[in-house]
């Protein structure tokens, strides 16, 4: 047979080889144990193998060994780059090594006493492989006997190298495909679907005629959790309850997916009776409300449920999901840990909720925010000592809003650490104004968010306030409130540390609703606890707010802490809360929350 003709066997054989389905649907080593098996019986030589490079190209290792009468081995056998540097020289410049006479030539004689002549070889053929344009490897062809290497040789080896390094091409699509199809489908935390993979289901489930529940839960206390106990701990409770809902057993359930953060969403097939439904749903609600233990703790929380049915609220998946949050939300603002299903009305609420976050995250950036004030006394003789600052929003529809009116928004929107600075802006602004009138504010009191306190930068963003307003730190107590210090993490005290450094004083806010322990607290750097206005409300009346105000006060006393009581409405608390040791007071009793320009005359009129 003449080289031309050998050569066009040598191709015929292995394309139909590559085009059978068999082997496209083959997995790669069976295809690399085919193609060196072939090699071998195409040219007749006793050994053909693939090899890697290794180390960046400090060595080579094999990956599999076709023995002509032994078949295959796939124990590695690695030769390094030292002792045999002209070969892997050949080798990097990506060329074939056709040496006929391999014990002899320059390239691979170096091989000779701990390879070629204890394997019996005396010829090799190498091909290089590549991986994404990238030298990656060699096919090496290895002859027991003398032999000189004809064209058509070299052709199908490197035909064959080729085919290796589309193999290889194909693997790594195929690997990235798969992790794109993971990442762009499931969630990584929980391992349920995620958003894009459930409107592909609410899709398909629109083109049948059965109609179906879109369920929107939202658990109620994520958020306090994360801010109180960690991140870690947030992210444990919401893979429990991806486990409870993945094996909660209800009829109809058809998928389970998680939209981010601490929602869910699950299907519900054949099901259109919203009293049926209610009570399917109030299951989840109790599995959801049911205590978890994650280490040493308990923890529970609820559920908030929004849902809405194909196809009377809506015709498309898009519209689904809008009227399923929005009646979500809606069980929210009625209470938390309930159902609501979707109808026009609820549609009316969330667009005006929608355009109210609209507004308020206009308001925070163009600095319309507001901030009154309110006077913390000292109990006795009735010195002001402090003023807390409270944000208003004086909207331009509905007039000037407390707080309560827009800081759940706030804080759902993700708005609460811009809102946050907005206010420590405008108070800073307030003092530099009182002392360009000649007058000195008594230090201010300024909540911080728990948003605020989970940013690592906060001391310095806070100290360049300061710094843009000619102000020290000292002019400023900053309240935090209870929940926030229950993690009691390493990054928590270092953050309060810095805020006490650069001059500020701490108070926690609300004590007494939440979970603090003496060793939390023996360990921050506090001065003040502020008693929730819950428990001065009916003192001294109130034997067991008596009893809890006492404790408290005794607890500050242990601690070297000083004590401010909220709420303070009456002359009886004001002379009971005095007589029991109270260092400072604040409450309607002396004056509710006043604009800067009323405060500015009430110092006016006091000094003169």
């Amino acid at each position: 047979m003449d080289s031309n003709q050998q050569f066009i066997n040598y191709h015929q054989t292995l394309m139909k080889l590559c085009h059978s389905k068999e082997f496209i649907q083959d997995t790669r080593r069976n295809k690399l144990t085919t193609l060196t098996a072939l090699c071998s019986e195409l040219l007749g030589v006793g050994r053909v193998s693939v090899w890697w490079l290794q180390n960046g190209g400090e060595g080579i290792e094999s990956e599999i060994l076709y023995h002509q009468g032994d078949g295959h081995r796939y124990e590695p056998i690695f030769l390094a780059r030292q002792g045999n540097p002209a070969y892997f020289e050949a080798l990097m410049q990506a060329r074939v090594i056709d040496a006929s006479d391999a014990r002899q030539d320059p390239r691979t004689r170096a091989f000779n006493d701990h390879y070629l002549q204890p394997t019996g070889i005396y010829a090799m053929l190498d091909a290089p492989i590549f991986d994404d344009g990238q030298l990656s490897g060699v096919i090496c062809l290895e002859a027991l006997q003398p032999r000189e290497w004809s064209l058509a040789d070299i052709s199908l080896a490197t035909a064959v190298a080729d085919t290796i390094s589309l193999i290889n091409t194909h693997e790594a699509w195929s690997q990235s495909q798969q992790q794109l199809d993971y990442v762009t489908h499931f969630d990584d935390l929980t391992g349920l679907p995620n958003l894009n993979s459930l409107r592909g289901r609410l899709h398909r489930l629109t083109l049948d005629d059965a109609p179906f529940a879109l369920l929107w839960i939202d658990l109620d206390r994520i958020k306090a959790i994360n801010d109180g106990m960690g991140q870690v701990i947030g992210n444990q409770i919401i893979g429990e309850v991806a486990n409870r809902l993945r094996h909660l057993s209800i009829p109809g359930k058809d998928k389970i997916a998680r939209v981010g953060g601490d929602e869910f969403l699950m299907v519900i097939r054949r099901q259109a009776d919203p009293e049926a439904l209610r009570q399917l749903t109030q299951s989840i609600l109790t599995t959801l409300s049911t205590p978890m233990q994650l280490h040493d703790q308990w923890v529970s929380t609820t559920a908030s449920v929004g849902i809405s049915f194909w196809p009377v609220d809506g015709q498309d998946s898009d519209s689904l999901l809008k009227h399923a949050e929005a009646a979500m939300y809606h069980a929210k603002e009625n209470g938390r840990n309930q159902v609501q299903f979707f109808n026009s009305s609820i549609s009316a609420d969330a667009r005006s909720r929608f355009q109210l976050e609209s507004q308020l995250r206009q308001a925070i950036r163009n600095q319309e925010l507001d901030v009154h004030y309110q006077p913390i006394i000292r109990a006795g003789d009735s010195g002001l000592v402090q003023l807390e600052a409270l944000v208003r929003w004086n909207h331009p529809t509905h007039g000037l809003l407390p707080p309560v009116r827009f800081l759940d928004l706030a804080r759902s929107a993700g708005l609460m650490a811009e809102l946050g600075m907005a206010v420590m802006r405008r108070a800073c602004e307030h003092i530099r104004q009182a002392q360009q009138a000649g007058m000195q504010l008594p230090q201010m009191a300024i909540n911080l968010a728990p948003e605020q306190l989970l940013d690592p930068q906060l001391p310095e963003r806070l100290k360049e306030v300061y710094e843009a307003y000619g102000l020290s730190g000292q002019c400023f107590d900053f309240e935090i409130t209870e929940d926030v210090i229950k993690a009691d993490t390493e990054n928590l005290r270092g953050l309060l540390k810095q805020l006490v450094e650069l001059g500020a004083g701490l108070s926690i806010d609300d004590f007494g609703t939440g979970y603090s322990s003496l060793a939390r607290l023996k360990h921050l750097p506090f001065a003040k606890l502020k008693i929730d206005r819950s428990f001065v409300k009916e003192l001294p009346t109130d034997s067991d707010d008596c009893a809890i105000t006492l404790s408290i006060l005794g607890l500050a006393r242990g601690l070297g802490m000083a004590v401010v009581a909220e709420g303070v409405e009456t002359e009886d608390q004001e002379r009971w809360l005095t007589e029991q040791g109270c260092d400072y007071l604040q409450g309607y009793r002396y004056s509710r929350p006043v604009p800067f320009d009323q405060l500015m005359m009430t110092v006016l009129k006091a000094a003169g």
